[in-house]
């Protein structure tokens, strides 16, 4: 499907169509926006990683949840501050390039897509991994082309059809953890009917170890596996620009965001670590959810565990073809990516930013079958620490934002940020503290240096962009002058 050319703002209200300022349709309904909000923070990561992170703190991981999750909590009030006065596709890109310069805005947009796309093929392989368990007639290639597929399909259909897709897909989601945790919580204290877990209370938090059993410094080391499972709480900033009340959603969705980590991160990893002893052979073995039903006796935990854990695939995929195609858009508006990348077809939808995006996620997806060692390796690794990078970011550009915002348009101020500006300076420590210390890690220390010497040689090529592009802003004037000289002598 090829893309048409741009619609402008004039033209959409000429149609008598609700289109947004910068060409994309607000197609997003108030409920979507809800949904993505709260399924935004619960990716495939909290199912499936969180087992390491016990295995390293116990039951202190609980202490490294709650350290990011207040970091998130921080930067998305942040973020919320500034999306609220000016909702944008591009948001915290489109923040940077006004608070901090053309560079950063270009450096950050294109290392948040080159994350995005990173990540598709990481689920389109994870969801293939699942289907071909229950389909191995089908190979886990075909899985991995028919899921990014129908995903980009949905995309390129209309945005209300991504959203009403990350709706049910979110939902699941909520709905999967909302009654472990009841259930789970209910099996903790023994009051749960026919439950196979001997119900211990709140022993099982110290009686193998005490809370800390490897001691404080693991609190840090769970920092480091759990902090990448937050990434995507900022999406519905990106998404706000497409509904038909931006402000609004963006205002309740950065309210909202400490009951949701509090409930869905906090609530049911203390479920996972009341039902069973920290270390249990299971929660290794298994995983730590999967764990904790079969504890309980619920029947068929494993399958159930993969079709939750497929939705959460699907959900994945689903925002980060959507997160990568509107910031590609969102680039090309500024002159930052190619001006296809720009334009939206008569459904308001940028099928070029959709289609070029999805075409590096296939060949990430490629590169993880033919070079799963090496060429894909390199691409996890270089894009692991662009979600702190990312963090940064939003933290800066708030800094110099409130004072652009208070001049311009006070009014627009409906989000403030909480004891400004000492916590924006208290939470860009947290991070760069947490750059640090990954550091003294193995894993860690490989993803922060291939993630920054990535991110330096796109800084430079921004900042030698910039220079040339303000070298052919000035050439053409001084031509001029000595062409009128020129004409001028005889």
């Amino acid at each position: 499907m090829s893309a048409q050319p741009a619609t402008t703002p004039e033209q959409q209200q000429a149609a008598g169509d609700p289109g947004s300022p910068d060409g994309l349709k607000a197609g997003l309904k108030n409920r979507h926006l809800s949904m993505i909000a709260i399924g935004g923070v619960i990716g495939a990561g909290l199912f499936v990683g969180s087992s390491a992170g016990i295995a390293k703190a116990g039951p202190g991981i609980l202490v490294s949840y709650a350290l990011v999750g207040l970091m998130v909590v921080f930067v998305m009030r942040m973020l919320g501050e500034m999306s609220a006065a000016n909702p944008t596709s591009g948001s915290f890109s489109a923040y940077a390039d006004r608070a901090l310069g053309r560079w950063a805005g270009f450096s950050i947009g294109w290392l948040y897509w080159f994350f995005w796309v990173v990540v598709l093929a990481v689920e389109a392989t994870a969801g293939a991994k699942i289907l071909e368990g229950w389909w191995p007639a089908v190979p886990q290639w075909g899985w991995a082309l028919i899921v990014m597929v129908v995903l980009t399909a949905t995309n390129l259909v209309s945005v209300g059809s991504y959203g009403e897709f990350e709706f049910w897909f979110a939902g699941i989601k909520v709905v999967a953890i909302a009654a472990f945790i009841v259930v789970g919580g209910l099996a903790v204290f023994g009051v749960l009917p026919h439950s196979d877990n001997e119900g211990a209370g709140l022993a099982h938090l110290s009686d193998h170890g005490g809370f800390l059993p490897n001691g404080p410094g693991a609190i840090l080391t769970g920092v480091l596996l759990v902090v990448f499972s937050f990434m995507g709480s900022e999406i519905v900033t990106l998404a706000a620009g497409e509904s038909e009340n931006p402000q609004r959603a963006v205002t309740k969705a950065t309210n909202s965001v400490i009951w949701r980590i509090a409930v869905f991160y906090l609530g049911s990893i203390f479920v996972v670590v009341t039902l069973l002893p920290w270390d249990s052979k299971a929660i290794a073995d298994d995983g730590s959810y999967v764990a904790a039903l079969d504890s309980i006796g619920i029947p068929h935990a494993g399958d159930i565990m993969n079709v939750i854990v497929l939705t959460a695939v699907l959900s994945c995929l689903n925002s980060g073809l959507y997160t990568a195609s509107r910031m590609a858009f969102s680039l090309g508006q500024r002159g930052d990516a190619p001006a296809a990348f720009a334009r939206t077809n008569a459904r308001g939808v940028p099928a070029a930013a959709i289609l070029g995006s999805v075409v590096f996620g296939f060949v990430a997806v490629w590169f993880n079958y033919q070079w799963p060692d090496t060429v894909f390796t390199f691409l996890l690794n270089s894009s692991g620490a662009v979600a702190l990078f990312v963090w940064l970011v939003i933290c800066f550009s708030q800094l110099r934002m409130r004072g652009i915002i208070l001049r311009e348009n006070p009014e627009k101020l409906i989000v403030r940020m909480w004891l400004f500006p000492y916590l924006t300076w208290a939470t860009i420590a947290m991070i760069s503290f947490v750059l640090v210390y990954m550091l003294t890690d193995k894993d860690g220390r490989e993803q922060v240096l291939l993630s920054a010497l990535v991110a330096a040689l796109v800084v430079a090529f921004a900042l030698v962009r910039d220079r040339l592009v303000a070298g052919r802003a000035i050439d053409p004037a001084a031509s001029s002058d000595a062409s009128a000289k020129e004409t001028a002598a005889p």
